[in-house]
């Protein structure tokens, strides 16, 4: 097991990294991610701009709490390869983190460089949106596993059983595929504000709407969908896998997806306030850490539970 210092800074790292992912919706969502122009990594041309404007000041202050986020993966990464020995699955999970950061910045870079940001209503934002989701989710799920690792926990290759790894399997992508729709839908509450519900309904049922809002109604389906899957699974592993962890994050998942459902009622009843849609990101981030974390402890065989490092076959 790692030393307790190390694995306090695993977890700085990963709160850190969720609040620059929340800083990053408010970017977005305030239409401030043209405020150092087109110009990466410096921002306006200059490296410390003078007289900024308000969204020049949120979007360099991103761009600096990003570049920390990324120091300090490869912090953790540095330090895992010191303290620990060869084979060490955290070893080998910060390697993927530092991977899936390295791969963050130059999405984020792209988009600055290609104009994607602001008022940009183009097919290729929706994509760069959508890589931009599943790299951070895939960031995230790393990072995860790395404080997981540096707890104690042992390495893992397959579940064992196929019908908890169907069911993990389909909700890890049901994870990846809401979080798009959701993340294109956040697109076009910014960039296609609604005054009124009803106006907001008559914008996602015209045929002249942009493809932004035509897409956007498919995020409440795709969340209820998920939320069926995300307590099924959650059920049949806790059924399947009886060991006290795997129950204690089954249930957390239970109750944040209700939460999160919920959250969603609100957020579109309320017309996306930054604020709602901040929250809604926050309890995105939870289930899937949850659902991560419930997929490490399924994984975990009972006779390997007390041998860290020790592949489960």
């Amino acid at each position: 097991m790692a030393s307790l210092r190390l694995q306090r800074f695993s977890l700085g790292v990963l709160g850190f990294n969720l609040v620059v992912i929340l800083w990053g919706a408010y970017v977005r969502a305030s239409g401030s991610g043209a405020g150092c122009g087109s110009h990466w990594p410096l921002c306006n041309g200059e490296v410390v701009p003078r007289a900024p404007a308000i969204k020049t000041l949120v979007e360099l202050s991103h761009r600096l709490s990003s570049g920390l986020a990324l120091v300090a993966v490869v912090a953790l990464c540095v330090w895992a390869f010191r303290a620990l020995p060869k084979g060490h699955p955290a070893r080998k999970a910060s390697v993927v983190t530092t991977f899936f950061m390295f791969a963050e910045a130059l999405i984020g870079a792209a988009i600055v460089l290609l104009r994607l940001v602001a008022h940009d209503e183009s097919i290729a934002r929706a994509f760069s949106t959508s890589a931009h989701l599943i790299n951070t989710f895939l960031l995230v799920a790393s990072l995860t596993l790395t404080c997981w690792f540096l707890h104690g926990r042992p390495a893992f290759r397959v579940l064992g059983h196929k019908g908890v790894g169907s069911v993990l399997f389909v909700a890890w992508f049901g994870g990846l595929l809401t979080g798009t729709s959701g993340a294109i839908a956040a697109l076009g509450d910014t960039l296609f504000p609604s005054r009124s519900l009803a106006e907001g309904f008559a914008q996602d049922l015209s045929p002249g709407a942009h493809l932004f809002i035509q897409l956007r109604i498919l995020h409440p389906m795709f969340a209820v969908g998920l939320a069926l899957v995300m307590l099924l699974t959650a059920a049949v592993v806790k059924e399947v896998r009886r060991a006290p962890r795997v129950r204690r994050n089954a249930n957390v998942l239970m109750a944040l997806v209700a939460t999160q459902l919920v959250a969603g009622v609100l957020n579109v009843a309320l017309l996306a306030p930054i604020p709602m849609q901040m929250v809604h990101l926050l309890l995105a981030d939870a289930v899937w850490i949850t659902l991560v974390l419930l997929t490490a402890e399924a994984a975990v065989t009972p006779n390997a539970e007390a041998a860290p490092g020790v592949a489960v076959a």
